[in-house]
Formats: structure tokens, C-alpha cells, sequence
């Protein structure tokens, strides 16, 4: 179960508050983005990161002169955000329009990974989530690559999530308006590949469908297509 503090306690739609941990671990996984934020010299900000997770605690990496991230090494709190927008419920009213979407906040605080064979472990399995087997195909950090690069941990101990997946709610005043509702969904899809012009035709193309499931890119005929389609 994920924490239940005074700063997750969601107030706002509380209905949609989810409480199991593989939830979280499932939106950070597939959004592989958070949003950072932090108190800055000129006021506040928020920065869009790469992060990845392993087991309960998600990283973060750059170069050590980041601004950003020499923030984030003096403990200072903060907040990380990560959602994942899953489509537009298209109502009768203007007013119901909403979105389905799955989102995420982690707080806490920042601490460094110094030892350069653990941040070489932990950046290899952020290179293995987003493409399986390469790590043993292309040519490793070096030491020098290794120092010059920050990598920064974030414990998950204490964090919320939140899903929006309601489908329409009119009011029931407006059911018999002849207008379509329904969901307009959107989906993320990986791929194809794209390879750089140096090497086409030379290198076989790697397949990396098992790292995304459902998400990796289908060669499916398009709606116009199947309905023109004949079936015996």
C-alpha cells in the first residue's frame, strides 16, 4: 500500500485516489518522464527529467554542472510528477468534458550516488527497461563518462496516484441532446524504428516489442481500410 500522510491525502476527486503500490510503479515505468520541481535562485521552476525506477526508488541523471541537479544534491525538498494522459470524455454539456489520465507525485528529497560502479549498474538497467539486450551490444561508460555524469536517487516512500478512467457523466437533464459522447482515446505507440542513414540496409533491425507490449507499433490497415475489406 502506498503511504497516507497529511501531503498525499487527495482531497480534490478523492474517488479517484488508488492506493496499491504496483499502480505506481506502472505509471513511473510507462511515463518515464518526471516533472522536478525546484526552488531556484530566480523563483520556482520545474524541469521535465528522463527518470527511471528500480524497486522502490527512482533516478535521476546529468552532468555534474547542472543547475537543476546541484539543487537536488543539497537534500532541498521536492516533488515529482508524472502523468500519463489517456484520452478526452467527450460529454452532452460543455461542462463535463474531462480526461481520462494516470498520475503519480513522489516527495522527498534527493541523495547522490558517488560510486561509479553502481551508477554504471543502475544507468545500464534504465538502458535495458528502454531497449532489452543492449547493454551487451554497444560499447559501455567509460570511467571519465562515469565521473562527469550526476545520478541522483529518490526513495518512494512517500507518494499518491490518482486515476481518472469515469468515462461521461452527464446530467440527466441533458441525456436526450442528440449529440455523440464517449471516450476519444489516446495511445502511446512505440516505433517503428528508425534507423540512421549510415547504416541502412546493413544492420539488422533489433526488436525491442517486448519492452512496450501492447504499445509497440502495429503495420494494422487503418479504419478507411477495413471497411472497404471483403470477408469470406
Amino acid at each position: 500500500m502506498l503511504s497516507n500522510t497529511k501531503r498525499t491525502t487527495i482531497k480534490k476527486g478523492a474517488h479517484k485516489a488508488v492506493f496499491e503500490q504496483e499502480k505506481l510503479h506502472q505509471i513511473i515505468d510507462e511515463s518515464l518522464i518526471a516533472h522536478i520541481a525546484l526552488q531556484g535562485e530566480q523563483g520556482p521552476m520545474v524541469i521535465p527529467m528522463l527518470a527511471w525506477r528500480v524497486d522502490d526508488m527512482v533516478y535521476i541523471h546529468g552532468a555534474k554542472n547542472s543547475r537543476l541537479l546541484k539543487g537536488l544534491k543539497k537534500r532541498e525538498p521536492t516533488c515529482l510528477t508524472f502523468t500519463l494522459f489517456d484520452g478526452w470524455v467527450l460529454a452532452r454539456s460543455a461542462f463535463h468534458h474531462s480526461a481520462h489520465y494516470r498520475s503519480a507525485v513522489v516527495l522527498g528529497s534527493f541523495s547522490v550516488i558517488d560510486d561509479n560502479q553502481e551508477k554504471d549498474r543502475l544507468l545500464n538497467i534504465f538502458i535495458e527497461q528502454i531497449a532489452p539486450g543492449r547493454t551487451n551490444e554497444v560499447r559501455l561508460s567509460n570511467e571519465k563518462e562515469l565521473t562527469a555524469t550526476e545520478l541522483l536517487a529518490i526513495p518512494l516512500t512517500e507518494a499518491s496516484v490518482k486515476i481518472g478512467k469515469h468515462g461521461v457523466n452527464d446530467d440527466s437533464t441533458d441525456m436526450n441532446i442528440p449529440v455523440w459522447a464517449g471516450v476519444l482515446p489516446y495511445r502511446t505507440v512505440v516505433g517503428p524504428l528508425e534507423t540512421v542513414p549510415e547504416q541502412e540496409g546493413l544492420i539488422k533491425k533489433p526488436d525491442y516489442q517486448q519492452a512496450y507490449g501492447e504499445r509497440w507499433y502495429q503495420d494494422a490497415p487503418h479504419d478507411s481500410e477495413l471497411n472497404n475489406m471483403t470477408y469470406s
